[in-house]
């Protein structure tokens, strides 16, 4: 009786399994971990995206402060190089790009100020210039009225123009971000080399200081490459507009220029926005619909060449950067920054691409199996 009670009390010894079992089991744990950890990380990004985009008022000046300054730290090191000091130096080179912006809204502002006093007298003029199409509109409504639908007696509809004056205030930045911004640019630019030293020694170990050494200097180097080679190529443009303009009988075509050249810095949108506006000036402004076209069309051919051709063969000599990746970061800054994140995407793309390239170096080209 005492055997058969001490047999009852003691646990039974484990099963032993199999190897194809215990490697089962083995890779469901191994599998189940993925899980949790790729769950955990959608769940953190998820929470940095919901913060960057509440926390818009504060985030958007900052990191724009933080892309533009690490643009302008290689022109605050060029002044160092003759003895300016790092802080002299960054307040004379915000002072001329506020000088240069500021050159560039007087350019754009003053027709759009005339133009916006003359939209009834525009709208008329559009108005009548469309009647080329009240005869196949008119078709269009016999169709719709044949399969039941409600035809309007409405010609061609054109755009309203209330949404204006919203959108502008929308776009606009409040007086505390821009404040916010350039404080944050001149304190950057000016103590840039300090923040770079102070990153650099968080790190305890050689060889992830040499690396985040390398990684910054690299991110400064691509930055201040990518900025001023599109600028040269979105002054190139905007020259070439204005010119396009001028032989077209265009009105205003310094500030079409400077709008081309402008609205260039966002990749895909600004060139789109700026054929709207020059078709729609042409419109405006020719005698006939053809002949409005012609400075929108030969925008269109030279923003082309310019897209597909020359920006490629500079900038892709320093950077491979994939056309789809340039889109999809273009719509996704778009949407949680607007136009100012349409402007920061290639940007934020150049700095994700160096950091991938230096912490996960691509050492064999060759797919499996090659």
């Amino acid at each position: 009786m005492p055997d058969l009670r001490r047999k009852v009390r003691e646990p039974n010894p484990p099963v032993a399994l199999s190897p194809e079992e215990d490697e089962d089991q083995r890779a469901w744990s191994v599998g189940h971990a993925d899980i949790v950890s790729f769950s955990l990380l959608a769940l953190l990004l998820i929470s940095i995206l919901a913060v960057l985009y509440v926390a818009r008022a504060f985030f958007l000046p900052a990191v724009t402060a933080l892309i533009v300054g690490t643009m302008l730290s290689p022109a605050a090191r060029f002044f160092e190089r003759y003895g300016i000091p790092r802080s002299v130096s960054a307040v004379l080179i915000v002072a001329a790009t506020c000088a240069g912006l500021a050159f560039m809204v007087a350019l754009i502002s003053a027709p759009v100020m005339d133009w916006t006093t003359q939209l009834p007298e525009l709208r008329a003029s559009l108005k009548e210039k469309f009647h080329i199409f009240d005869r196949p509109i008119a078709l269009w409504h016999q169709i719709q009225g044949m399969f039941g639908g409600t035809p309007s007696d409405a010609g061609f509809p054109l755009p309203k123009i209330e949404w204006v004056q919203p959108t502008l205030e929308f776009l606009s930045p409040t007086f505390t971000e821009i404040l916010l911004f350039f404080a944050v640019l001149v304190l950057f630019i000016a103590s840039w080399p300090d923040l770079r030293r102070a990153l650099v020694l968080t790190f305890p170990d050689h060889d992830s200081r040499l690396r985040t050494l390398r990684i910054l200097n690299a991110i400064e180097s691509n930055l201040g490459g990518y900025l001023l080679t599109v600028t040269m190529i979105n002054m190139g443009l905007g020259i070439a507009t204005g010119l396009i303009c001028a032989a077209t009988g265009m009105p205003n075509p310094a500030g079409l220029g400077a709008l081309a050249a402008t609205l260039n810095y966002i990749p895909i949108i600004g060139p789109i926005v700026t054929f709207a506006v020059l078709a729609a000036v042409g419109i405006i402004t020719a005698s006939t619909l053809a002949g409005g076209l012609i400075a929108a069309s030969c925008f269109a051919l030279v923003a082309f060449v310019e897209g597909h051709f020359i920006t490629p063969a500079i900038i892709g000599r320093r950077l491979a950067l994939n056309a789809l990746a340039v889109i999809l970061a273009l719509a996704f800054w778009t949407w949680l920054w607007g136009p100012m994140g349409a402007f920061l995407s290639s940007p934020i793309l150049i700095v994700g691409l160096v950091i991938k390239e230096h912490l996960m170096p691509v050492k064999d080209t060759r797919l499996p199996g090659d």
